[in-house]
């Protein structure tokens, strides 16, 4: 199942969620033309080993806007297409591209953390967008998700509460994480990247949960006349 869109409209217009997959994209599709993809990837890619041993943290933050394949970008950009403009709406512009770098690199710490001897460089967005998704569930948990769900040529419309579609798919990166951890194989996904990029963004939400929170608090008040 993917997603398609969320029910939960915004009050200003997600100008920083539009310029990262602007940007996201331009950088793979520049890469991939230019004939310097793997060549990118291999020098801009976050290396555990590399990292935790104090050296080329740089790549903690570039490494975010590099993406592996069509797939890998097409998933990611959806995600932050779908959930992203929620969060700047609530936060503002700039404090939602500070949460949006800060969640992508304590996903990729939270990686390396995990895996501290690897030397395959990884990369994607999709540690900061668990931390979007993170913070999406702790303030729209009730929120509808547009849900494509299906097998082969079997296909429908949901709507899925976000509670439940995120809430299985962190459920998902979980067992996932602790599937390659039990028998030591690899599938090429930084799932501990997911897991740790979405608790921060549910950490991190919180204080604009109870600001948002008690706007809606005084504007339903607000609504009452005196007698």
């Amino acid at each position: 199942m993917f997603p398609l869109k969320d029910e939960n409209p915004t009050k200003r217009f997600p100008f920083l969620t539009i310029l990262l997959i602007a940007v996201n994209t331009a950088v793979f599709v520049f890469t991939l033309l230019n004939g310097t993809f793997e060549e990118t990837i291999n020098l801009y890619g976050m290396r555990p080993v590399e990292v935790l041993a104090g050296k080329r943290l740089e790549t903690l933050f570039i490494s975010m806007f590099l993406h592996g394949g069509i797939l890998h970008i097409l998933g990611n950009m959806l995600y932050l297409y779908i959930f992203g403009d929620n969060i700047e709406d609530v936060l503002g512009h700039g404090k939602f591209l500070a949460f949006y770098l800060g969640t992508g690199m304590i996903a990729s710490l939270a990686h390396a953390v995990t895996d501290p001897t690897s030397y395959i460089p990884t990369i994607g967005a999709s540690g900061a967008i668990s931390g979007v998704l993170g913070a999406y569930l702790v303030l729209y948990p009730r929120a509808k998700v547009y849900t494509a769900v299906g097998f082969y040529l079997f296909w429908r419309i949901v709507m899925i509460p976000a509670i439940f579609f995120l809430g299985f798919w962190f459920l998902l990166q979980v067992l996932s994480a602790s599937i390659t951890w039990m028998t030591g194989l690899t599938e090429g996904v930084a799932y501990w990247a997911h897991i740790g990029g979405f608790i921060a963004g549910a950490v991190l939400i919180l204080p604009a949960r109870a600001r948002l929170r008690k706007r809606r608090r005084s504007s339903h008040a607000s609504s009452y006349g005196s007698y």
